[in-house]
């Protein structure tokens, strides 16, 4: 799978711990930045992670920050883009199997090492349900 990744400085350690695991899982990365952990703006990085997935060269996407709240909300702004933020095995669980998420956003500051990659090897293998949830699915992806 072809997957987005993108941080601020405070998400940027285990931007570069992600990066790894996913290669070596057989997944292609497309790292969008930062470079560093030197002071950025988050909005700069995650929005071309974002329209990567919206616009379908990548088929999933990962961002992160120091909590993931403002990363979430940035990468939420592009249409067909449906990210969720995940503190724990169940929201990842729930953000594919209900939500469809194709992008999580994860908080450095919030989560160990261990738990942002169980996190990440979650979301990416549980299925999207279907059935009741679609509706609500396309109602998202209708908003203006």
């Amino acid at each position: 799978m072809k997957i987005a990744l993108a941080s601020d400085h405070a998400g940027f350690l285990y931007k570069a711990l992600i990066s790894t695991h996913l290669e070596s899982g057989g997944h292609e990365v497309v790292d969008f930045g930062t470079s560093s952990p030197e002071r950025v703006d988050y909005p700069d990085f995650i929005r071309l992670a974002a329209a990567a997935v919206a616009g379908g060269s990548c088929e999933r996407g990962i961002v992160l920050g120091g909590s993931g709240n403002g990363e979430a909300m940035a990468a939420n702004r592009h249409r067909g883009v449906r990210c969720a933020v995940c503190w724990n095995d169940e929201s990842a669980r729930l953000a594919r199997s209900h939500n469809d998420a194709n992008m999580i956003s994860l908080g450095e500051r919030m989560l160990s090492e261990d738990a942002a990659l169980r996190i990440v090897d979650l979301w990416l293998t549980t299925p999207f349900e279907g059935g009741r949830h679609v509706p609500r699915i396309r109602k998202l992806d209708d908003l203006p």
